[in-house]
This record gives structure tokens, C-alpha cells and sequence, in this order.
């Protein structure tokens, strides 16, 4: 193999050895970094370090003879959107610029392709008429059964942005959740250290949630979340281990949060805000209609 490729922008300052992977071959790190110490692989005809951050324009020079692939290739398939469900995507966008959309993610569908899941909303927006002439990036996740406020970017600069307002706290977001219980008081901070493992790695991680209720009664509260950090599950788990775990929850919950009726996780993404470049984003999603359903027949006030 001997080619010439150009850096596009939505690669700048990305590792040369993972340009390289995602644009050319996806081969082992071992047989990479060879290549790239022998100069088979070079930047505008220079020789660089496989941690060399690439630049919009650079010219990357491959002469390889050696990439083979495995003899058993895994094929990771993307997901199709059918014409009906791109139809009813257009309902979902509450922002479009050229950088980034925010939108209401509906119940039922995940962030990414899993082992569980093969449907999910970057596959289908990667189709739409908004994404036309650009990809999304993620930039943080919903639950598959979460509703509400999704932001997703159309460059690769936009995602590391917001990448780094997110692990500086600079993002913030509320949730609307209907959880099992009368709260005792109308507002406070529940603070936990979670458990989580990586392979037989015990990970101890704070998680921090401010909270307010707005509606309460015997059985059930509407409260607002405000999470402080950003863990895998953290509401559910922080609510769980608090006592009052949310309605719908299957995963986390209590032995009398059981019912067949009432399956769906009454967890939804309200609102987000942040600053960029000094302009302020405020950005709201309405419930979907089942949880404004949820609080009528539970008792709890209708806030919107």
C-alpha cells in the first residue's frame, strides 16, 4: 500500500495512531507503532511519533505492505432507520446550527449501537436532513429508557467542546422524576460514593444530586434533579440507595415498586444550559405524554 490521505477537519489534533485506525486500517497497536518507528508511515514526509496530534490539511504518506486482515474480521453493522421512523424524527429537534441539535429523545431507543441494542438515535440522525454533509458525535448519554434533552455535535471540534464542559461542570442539567414515596423534605443534596467494576476492578466513585420537590403525597413525589456529576445511573442508584426509587424503574428498585402497568421509567431530561464563545444556551423538553399522564393519575401537580 502506498497512498497519500489528507487530514480533514473533523480529525484536527486527533493521535496519528488513531487517525489512522479510524481512516485507513484498524490493525493491532503493536504492528502500528512498527510501522510507524521504520517511517512507513509519515506526516507532509516527515517522520512522527505514533502520539503525534495531526493538523487540519497535513498530508499522511503510507507505504504498508504488511496489513493484512484478521482471518475472522468482525463487521459492526449499522443501523438502518426505516422511512417511517425518519418521518417522525423531524418532531424531535429543538435546536439545529451548524455545530450541534439538541433534541427530545423519545423513550425506548439507545445513544449508541449495543450488544443489547442495535436501534439508536446516532444511526437514525446520521440519516436525516439535518446531518446532511456531516455526522453526529456523541457527547453524553440518555438511558435507552430516559426521555428528554439529548445534545449531539456535528464536528469533531464541537465534541471535544463540549466534551470538556462536560468533565468541567460547565453543562447543567435537570430532570423531572415521579419516584416511590412522600419525600421528607423540599429540598437537600444526596451525596453517595457509587460502586462500579471493570472487570474484577472495584471503582468508588462521589456522586452528587441536588434536589427539589415539587409535588408530594403518601405514595409518590414529582421531584427536580440536578446532578453535580455526571456517573453511569447515577439518579436511579442515588434514589434507590435513598429510599425512593423511580417509578418504572426495573433495574433499580424496591420489592413493592412492582407492576406490569407501570413499566415505563418516569426519568426525563428537562433542561440544559451552558455558555459558549460568551452566548448563553437555554434549552427545554417537554415530557412525553405518558409521564404528564403519570402525574394525573397519581395525584402529583401538572407543573408545565
Amino acid at each position: 500500500m502506498k497512498k497519500e490521505f489528507k487530514v480533514n477537519a473533523d480529525f484536527n489534533d486527533t493521535r496519528l495512531d488513531r487517525w489512522f485506525k479510524k481512516n485507513i486500517f484498524l490493525i493491532p497497536q503493536s504492528l502500528l507503532e512498527k510501522n510507524i518507528r521504520k517511517g512507513c508511515i509519515k506526516v507532509n514526509n516527515l517522520k512522527k511519533k505514533s502520539s503525534y496530534k495531526v493538523k487540519t490539511g497535513d498530508k499522511i504518506f503510507v507505504s504498508v505492505n504488511n496489513l493484512n486482515p484478521p482471518k475472522k474480521q468482525t463487521v459492526k453493522l449499522k443501523y438502518i432507520p426505516t422511512k417511517k421512523i425518519l418521518s417522525s424524527t423531524s418532531s424531535l429537534f429543538i435546536e439545529n446550527n451548524e455545530n450541534f441539535v439538541v433534541i427530545n429523545k423519545p423513550s425506548g431507543i439507545s445513544v449508541q449501537s449495543g450488544t443489547k441494542s442495535k436501534k439508536n438515535i446516532i444511526d437514525v440522525l446520521a440519516h436525516t436532513k439535518e446531518f446532511e454533509g456531516c455526522k453526529p458525535f456523541t457527547v453524553h448519554r440518555l438511558d435507552k429508557e430516559t426521555t428528554g434533552i439529548l445534545v449531539v455535535a456535528k464536528n469533531r471540534s464541537y465534541a471535544q467542546l463540549f466534551t470538556s464542559l462536560f468533565r468541567i461542570r460547565k453543562i447543567h442539567k435537570t430532570y423531572l422524576g415521579i419516584v416511590c414515596g412522600e419525600f421528607p423534605k423540599k429540598k437537600g443534596t444526596l451525596i453517595n460514593d457509587l460502586i462500579s467494576y471493570d472487570g474484577n476492578k472495584k471503582i468508588v466513585s462521589k456522586a452528587i444530586t441536588h434536589y427539589t420537590t415539587i409535588d408530594s403525597n403518601n405514595n409518590y413525589s414529582l421531584v427536580k434533579l440536578s446532578p453535580e456529576t455526571g456517573r453511569k445511573h447515577q439518579l436511579r442508584k442515588q434514589l434507590l440507595i435513598f429510599g425512593y426509587p423511580i417509578l418504572g424503574d426495573n433495574k433499580y428498585r424496591l420489592n413493592f415498586n412492582i407492576k406490569k402497568k407501570e413499566n415505563e421509567l418516569m426519568l426525563h431530561a428537562y433542561k440544559i444550559n451552558f455558555t459558549i464563545a460568551d452566548i448563553k444556551y437555554n434549552f427545554t423538553a417537554n415530557p412525553p405524554e405518558n409521564f404528564s399522564s403519570m402525574l394525573k393519575k397519581k395525584y402529583l401537580k401538572i407543573f408545565l
